[in-house]
């Protein structure tokens, strides 16, 4: 008996080694880009994230500046325009009347402690400018060419509130490069819902960036799940040159 239940325990060893292994295998699908399916859609390129003067820069910023997210959501705008694929930002926008919400979990309840993203109003750019809801003015040039699409503001972390998915849709899309912040809030939050809306999605993992605190890595815990979710997961480099692929006819990377 005793011999029976050791030799279980062995196969019970084995076969959990065997799934692990099989995991650490997961097959990488990739994604193809060109100029008729595929956009890049940005989270969040916010001050209140991305700036040393946003209200979350405390817990973000070590993050954002080893990865070179700054930079590299830069690299990923220029590259986009200039190959032809379309731009999407998905805003986090704040105003009074949301003040009125009853209940929260932990960070949506920091985000309205600290005034993240907050605005004067839905009909009102009154104090916008250079406001931590505003986008970095790196970007503007990119994104105030009145071509790319600013979609209806999310409230929480994923496009279910707002009409991303509609502006997608209406043209065609159904690949996305996604990037932004922050990495396990509103980027893997997009990533879920554009996956359940049958979208094929590739992460940028060093155009993110995410809190990290003692016994909390938000990165860390978001890099494991792209890896399990996303149909790709790049670095900004493997992006634009997927990107750069469709004007030379090659349509892109798997």
């Amino acid at each position: 008996m005793k011999n029976l239940k050791t030799l279980a325990a062995i196969a019970f060893a084995v076969a959990t080694l065997a799934a692990g292994e099989a995991l650490a295998q997961l097959p990488d699908p990739g994604l193809t880009v060109d100029d008729q399916h595929t956009a890049l859609v940005i989270s969040d390129p916010q001050n209140d994230f991305l700036s040393p003067k946003g209200v979350t820069w405390g817990l973000v910023g070590k993050c954002v500046e080893a990865n070179g997210t700054i930079q590299n959501i830069e690299a990923l705008l220029k590259t986009a325009k200039k190959t032809g694929i379309p731009v999407f930002i998905s805003p986090h926008y704040y105003y009074p009347t949301d003040q009125g919400w009853k209940f929260g979990g932990a960070v949506e309840t920091m985000m309205h402690h600290v005034k993240m993203f907050e605005r004067q109003g839905p009909l009102t750019v009154d104090g916008f400018t250079g406001s931590g809801a505003d986008f970095l003015d790196r970007y503007k040039p990119y994104i105030e060419d009145g071509r790319t699409v600013i979609a209806s503001p999310h409230k929480v972390y994923g496009p279910e509130t707002n009409d991303l998915v509609l502006q997608l849709r209406k043209r065609g899309i159904d690949r996305v490069i996604l990037a932004g912040m922050s990495a396990n809030l509103c980027v893997e939050a997009h990533l879920r819902g554009l996956l359940e809306q049958g979208f094929e999605v590739a992460v940028v993992k060093d155009s993110t960036a995410a809190a990290q605190a003692p016994d909390l890595d938000g990165y860390a815990a978001a890099l494991t799940n792209y890896r399990f979710l996303a149909s790709a997961v790049w670095t900004t480099a493997e992006a634009t040159s997927a990107m750069q692929g469709i004007s030379k006819g090659t349509g892109g990377g798997k």
